[in-house]
């Protein structure tokens, strides 16, 4: 009852641009920096806010973040990172291959290319001479001689391999003009294929049942110090990869979780448009509600409501709290203003004061606003419902004696 009258408050006071795309994109980019505002991205909040807008809007309205690739290289500052359309791997080529290749048809495949060789556990081959030693191995070449040719009859002229390739192989694929990529990591070679297209393959027989991945260039690329292969004009138009710089492992996976929370954020955004203000204010806008229907309502329902109500008025509270401020002044000043007709009265943090959200452009999504407080009211309802059983009275046994 409490939950259903702060939702219905919320989205009497939503916005949506959903048809202005120009203040759609500043509602985004509102909602990415307040996210990244407490986290270590907080500096270079307008940059990083634009990258993941950017990198969002290309997506189309889908919330497969898989299309969006992350990698990390240490080197730089922050404000080095950048946006890149397509698909970067972080491999090298190897000596004596392509090292551009346009119009690509990619085999993404996950097989063992060491020379076979007899893979029982205790098993021995005993030979009299060493020329059936070498026998034995010329006959392991073949088979990969082979197994090689197989891989070339799928008319590839790109092959990327989750295991090692070694020597001979490799000298095979060059001979034939292919770029051969190897020990591709699973997560680089799964989203590999999804953008580009193509299926993982661990056989080769049928030819006409491997889907193959399609990409306009593959090209080296040079990020710092490190080379890096990089896949332009992908099947997956929307597919992109976000290329993080900074000074160390640490900032980089701080920097990359930041990230992806905007990320999720604004994808879920772009799915549902509406948007409200932040910084404690939708909170006081349902309380303030709550309470009303506190006042309306008979019994001792009323002191539950009024408990709800209290609950929400926590938020701001809390914020406050984290900020170093005075809590209980800032939310009886919070409380007065939204007494206020058409009040937009929020914590701004940075001044300490009671602040306007639309003025400070602090924004957050209505969809995660929503989601957080169906899953706080369920999650209190089952904690009472636990309470009451733990608080039963245990059933007594029967004397059987």
């Amino acid at each position: 009852m409490a939950a259903e009258c702060a939702r219905n408050a919320l989205l009497q006071r939503v916005m949506d641009n959903k048809g202005n795309a120009e203040k759609f994109k500043s509602d985004l980019m509102k909602i990415a920096r307040t996210t990244l505002s407490s986290k270590i991205l907080s500096q270079d909040k307008e940059h990083f806010a634009q990258l993941a807008v950017d990198a969002v809007m290309r997506l189309k309205g889908s919330t497969n973040l898989e299309a969006i690739q992350i990698i990390k290289k240490p080197g730089g500052s922050l404000k080095d990172s950048f946006l890149d359309e397509g698909f970067i791997l972080d491999k090298k080529i190897g000596l004596g291959q392509p090292k551009r290749i346009e119009n690509a048809k990619i085999l993404v495949a996950n097989t063992a290319m060491d020379t076979d060789k007899v893979k029982i556990y205790g098993a021995r081959v005993r030979v009299d001479s060493m020329s059936k030693v070498a026998e034995i191995e010329g006959a392991e070449k073949e088979k990969m001689r082979e197994k090689v040719k197989k891989i070339i009859a799928h008319g590839i002229n790109c092959f990327v391999n989750r295991q090692l390739i070694y020597n001979f192989p490799e000298e095979l694929f060059a001979d034939a003009g292919i770029l051969a990529i190897e020990h591709a990591d699973f997560d680089g070679i799964e989203r590999l294929a999804l953008v580009t297209g193509g299926e993982i393959a661990s056989t080769f027989d049928n030819p006409e049942s491997v889907k193959l991945g399609h990409c306009k260039l593959i090209e080296e690329i040079m990020i710092g110090e490190d080379k890096l292969i990089h896949f332009s004009g992908v099947e997956m138009g929307q597919a992109c990869t976000v290329v993080l710089r900074g000074a160390s492992h640490h900032v980089l996976d701080e920097a990359e979780r930041s990230l992806h929370d905007a990320l999720c954020v604004l994808s879920q955004t772009v799915n549902d448009t509406r948007v409200l203000l932040g910084g404690g204010w939708p909170e006081m806008v349902m309380a303030k509600e709550v309470d009303e229907l506190a006042r309306k309502t008979p019994g001792k329902k009323s002191h539950a409501i009024e408990a709800f109500s209290r609950a929400l008025v926590a938020i701001p509270t809390i914020i406050a709290d984290n900020a170093g401020l005075d809590s209980a002044d800032l939310v009886a000043q919070l409380r007065a203003e939204h007494h206020k007709e058409g009040c937009n009265a929020g914590i701004d943090v940075i001044s300490g004061s009671v602040g306007d959200m639309a003025e400070l452009g602090i924004s957050e999504s209505f969809k995660v606003k929503q989601a957080v407080l169906l899953s706080a009211t369920e999650a209190a309802e089952m904690i009472l419902r636990v309470d009451e059983i733990i608080t039963c009275a245990p059933r007594k046994r029967e004397d059987r004696m």
